[in-house]
């Protein structure tokens, strides 16, 4: 067996330069993104959701980004589950992708808010029929005795909604407005290119290198 202390990668892949990057970090991912998309990089579209609890303790998630713009990112999932809960206490989070392919991480971080109904209903009105059903047969993040739970929860939903179900009152989108971003591209002897873009008093965003 390999001693994975042993393990080692040369990353090669690309750079990041202060000066050629983007003014906008808006720009920057979408940039990133669109060549993951194009690169087949396997789901690069998913990203890690890192909330706190009541507790002070943080949890991560893997969940799907289902849009962005200027006002921020979105995702959708159940209200009650963990990440709702601790949202709802503290409505603040981080975000991360990792691309391995392109070797790239971006890394965001912001206050959270619910997403308009209107919004939520659009979204949940283009998703398949199962997983429409889905979000009304499962109690996220709660113990259930077996998976017959959510198979049994699920066919009463299609017996009592048919086709067309509704949009559970416990489900929606969440969207992070950033305040903070930071883009890293791997580079040989680790020498890593890091640059964060963080905002002024005046909202105008001010970009800067770290060491890796």
């Amino acid at each position: 067996m390999k001693n994975i202390a042993d393990l080692r990668k040369s990353y090669e892949a690309g750079e990041l330069d202060e000066h050629s990057a983007a003014s906008a970090p808006l720009q920057q991912f979408d940039l990133w993104l669109q060549q993951a998309m194009q690169a087949s990089v396997p789901e690069p579209n998913a990203m890690t959701v890192a909330t706190v609890g009541a507790d002070g303790h943080p949890s991560t998630r893997i969940v799907l980004i289902k849009g962005y713009d200027e006002r921020g990112l979105v995702w959708y999932t159940n209200y009650d589950s963990r990440k709702g809960q601790e949202l709802a206490l503290h409505p603040w989070a981080a975000l991360q992708f990792h691309w391995v392919e392109l070797e790239r991480v971006v890394r965001i971080e912001g206050p959270v808010e619910k997403v308009s109904a209107e919004e939520s209903d659009a979204y949940y009105a283009s998703r398949p029929l199962d997983s429409r059903l889905g979000a009304w047969a499962s109690p996220q993040s709660q113990p259930i005795p077996s998976r017959t739970v959510l198979v049994t929860n699920a066919a009463r939903a299609a017996a009592q909604h048919g086709l067309h179900p509704p949009r559970p009152p416990h489900w929606g989108g969440y969207r992070l407005a950033p305040q903070r971003w930071e883009f890293w591209q791997g580079r040989k002897s680790r020498l890593h290119d890091r640059l964060v873009y963080r905002q002024d008093a005046d909202g105008r965003w001010l970009r800067e290198r770290l060491a890796p």
